[in-house]
Order: C-alpha cells, then structure tokens, then sequence
C-alpha cells in the first residue's frame, strides 16, 4: 500500500490555492494581506521567479500554508523546504521528484492533463494531481474524467477565475489554483476585490 504525504488540511478547507507566478517578494508582501483579508491563507510561490525562496520564507513566517510550484527538480524541492514550504506542485511527472517527496513526507502534486498522466502521477504515490492547464478542457473536462478517475483527488489549475472555480468545485475538485487572474493584476484594489469575489464563490460550493 503507497503511504502518501498527506496535503495540509487547509488545502482541503479552503479549497482555494493563490498562485504567486514571478511577483517578486515585494509584491507579494503586498498581495499577501489582501488575500488574508478575506480568509485566503494558503498560497503557492512559483520557483521560477528571482525571489521565490525569499517570498516563501516570508509567507510562511506570516503564517501562511505556502507551497512551492513549478518544482522541476530535488534540488530545488529541498531549497523550497528549507524555507518553509509546506508543499510541492509540478506541472508535470517526475518520479524522481515524486520518490523524493515520499521519503520525506512532503506532499506532492504532479501536473498531467490526459487521464494517463493523471492516473500514473496517482500511482506512483502523489498526494494528489494538478489538472493543467485546466483551461484547455474547462470544468466539463475535470467532469468527464472524474467518472473513471474519480478515486484521484484533483487541483485543477491554469485559467481559473472565481466563476469556473464554482464550477470545477461543484464537479468534484479537491481545490483550485489560481494564479494570473487573481494575483497578477496591477491594481491592488482589483486584486482584492477579486479575492472577494474567489471567497465567496469557493464558500458557496461548501
């Protein structure tokens, strides 16, 4: 029986993931407090911006749920840890990454798109899998291949605005990520106001 490092239980409860692709640790020291404001406390650094080791430490000593994304190796999984990452997402498989996570406990999230890679990243011990890029199928696609995979709990990401998250929630997402819509905006006020609109919409789905 595979032993799979369980996601942190805020994952499952807030059912939202904030994706912070290449802000740099002075944006997201910006963007942090307002996702706060309205409940979002579980955020996601990318590793591929100058600042995300920084960014993480600095969420995580804020007392976020931070995980690291864009992982593509251990060597920067391990980095990502040291900091205070809580998490690892993948856009894609790999199993060296996978092993890794498992003998240190650390969850990990896998990217695939077909039913084949989603279904390997699963059986190879993944702590769930990242449905991306999410936009390419919408929340009919997680639908559909929820029918047979529907044992595989499941993070749609890529796309996502508060409207389709009620959707891919309602079709049985284990939580969502959102990035560009979401944290990327240059006006910090939309910013918030968008993060209202993603909490209610996610509250809806209960």
């Amino acid at each position: 029986m595979i032993e799979r490092a369980p996601l942190p239980v805020m994952v499952a409860e807030q059912r939202a993931i904030a994706v912070m692709r290449r802000l740099g640790l002075s944006r997201v020291q910006q963007v942090a407090p307002r996702l706060h404001a309205v409940g979002l406390t579980v955020c996601e650094i990318t590793l591929d911006g100058d600042e995300a080791i920084p960014s993480i430490r600095w969420l995580a000593a804020a007392g976020f749920t931070v995980g690291a994304g864009t992982v593509l190796s251990v060597e920067s999984a391990a980095a990502a840890c040291d900091a205070g990452a809580e998490f690892l997402v993948s856009p894609r498989l790999d199993p060296e990454l996978v092993t890794w996570s498992m003998t240190e406990s650390v969850p990990v999230v896998p990217g695939g798109l077909t039913p084949s890679e989603l279904a390997a990243a699963w059986e190879l011990g993944a702590s769930a899998v990242k449905l991306f890029p999410a936009s390419l199928g919408g929340p009919a696609y997680l639908r559909a291949i929820r029918e047979p995979l529907g044992d595989i709990p499941m993070i749609p990401t890529g796309g996502v605005s508060s409207v389709t998250a009620a959707d891919y929630l309602c079709y049985g997402a284990l939580a969502v990520g959102i990035g560009g819509w979401l944290t990327a905006h240059e006006d910090l006020e939309e910013v918030s106001r968008r993060a209202a609109q993603l909490a209610v919409s996610v509250a809806a789905q209960g």
